[in-house]
């Protein structure tokens, strides 16, 4: 049933098909490339473009997770999107929201119309605060500094939209390239130091599946992720990984036809995994590579475990994914331990990202 917005734009509730290919598919494929229109059109960038087949598992629901997804139409076409996650983690009071609108039919009152609805779906499920992560278009113009005092984004018609519907700018991250062509010498000698400095520690490395000897260890590395990295005003739910949840989310990125290199640090003494980072791409070998989570468990800081991770995982890479000539990666402006890492290596800084909050009253 589609709900009507503006005078010639509505929203759609989308039932996911079965499949990607399935005879039903249609209305989601054409959404599918819709959402990669958007992004490129505001991030002049194409290393977020899904095949309909990798987007499928991400919009599903799953046990930690209600996924809820609108099309947005403006006179029969579909120009956007909206989905709101529901995470159940024990206590949680959030929804994790996006309205992405094609920059063309912007300043028609679209997303204002939409708004509602994702919050009468956050209160559906007992949700008290809505957040949401942007990235915006590159400006010269005016900015806006996050609450923390680390990280601004521009003050544009995404700004504009939030703050007038009553979010703040809590947190910023950096989006950072590195050009593979441009590391090996720094990269070699980053390597040797960290190796050097960590005593006591070995690095272990697997593409998924997670061997099951070390599913235990991984999940309580990913359950720290939720709480040990840093989330300024953000609610940060902790997160209850098991192997299950491991084993399943492998799962879908097999299903994405994705391939993924973990790399973790192991306290030799105790067995114990203390830190770890993941790195991978799409069925497109030669695309951009993407580093997902990183993180050094706290007891264990101060021995270069997040250097020695991440430049063992590089150099492995560049076996697995020769052609792959850059990485992307996401990082806290006020993470400055891994954004020095990130900037020896020699990572530069080509886009921010907003991470904004709403409390309902």
């Amino acid at each position: 049933m589609s709900i009507v917005l503006t005078e010639d734009a509505t929203l759609h509730p989308l039932v996911l098909p079965a499949r990607a290919d399935a005879a039903d598919a249609g209305e989601f494929r054409e959404l599918a490339r819709v959402r990669n229109d958007v992004y490129r059109a505001i991030t002049g960038r194409d290393e977020q473009d899904l095949e309909p087949e990798a987007l499928l598992p991400l919009l599903r629901s799953r046990p930690e997770r209600t996924t809820t997804v609108w099309a947005v139409r403006v006179a029969g076409t579909i120009v956007g999107r909206a989905v709101v996650d529901i995470p159940h983690e024990e206590g949680s009071r959030t929804a994790i929201a996006s309205i992405e609108i094609h920059p063309r039919v912007w300043g028609r009152g679209i997303g204002s119309a939409v708004l509602p609805h994702i919050e009468a779906a956050a209160r559906r499920h007992g949700r008290t605060v809505i957040q949401n992560w942007t990235e915006q278009p590159a400006s010269s113009g005016d900015r806006i500094t996050a609450r923390t005092g680390h990280g601004s984004v521009p003050d544009d018609h995404v700004s504009r939209f939030l703050l007038r519907h009553g979010f703040s700018l809590e947190q910023v991250y950096r989006v950072s390239r590195l050009d593979l062509d441009d590391a090996t010498h720094e990269f070699d000698a980053l390597h040797a130091d960290a190796r050097r400095a960590a005593t006591g520690y070995r690095v272990l490395q697997w593409e998924v599946p997670t061997p099951t000897e070390h599913l235990d260890g991984y999940a309580w590395l990913k359950s720290r992720m939720s709480t040990d990295a840093p989330s300024a005003g953000l609610e940060a739910d902790e997160e209850q990984w098991d192997a299950d949840r491991v084993v399943a989310g492998e799962k879908r990125i097999v299903e994405m036809r994705q391939r993924m290199l973990v790399t973790v640090a192991q306290h030799v003494d105790s067995g114990e995994l203390a830190a770890f980072t993941e790195i991978g791409i799409g069925p497109d070998t030669a695309a951009t590579t993407h580093q997902h989570d990183t993180l050094v468990l706290r007891e264990h800081r101060g021995h270069r475990l997040g250097q020695l991770v991440k430049c063992a995982s590089l150099a492995t890479w560049r076996e697995i994914a020769p052609q792959s000539r850059a990485v992307i990666t996401y990082n806290a402006e006020e993470n400055r331990p891994m954004l020095s890492i990130n900037e020896a290596l020699g990572f530069e800084a080509i886009a921010y990202e907003g991470a904004w909050r709403k409390d309902l009253s």
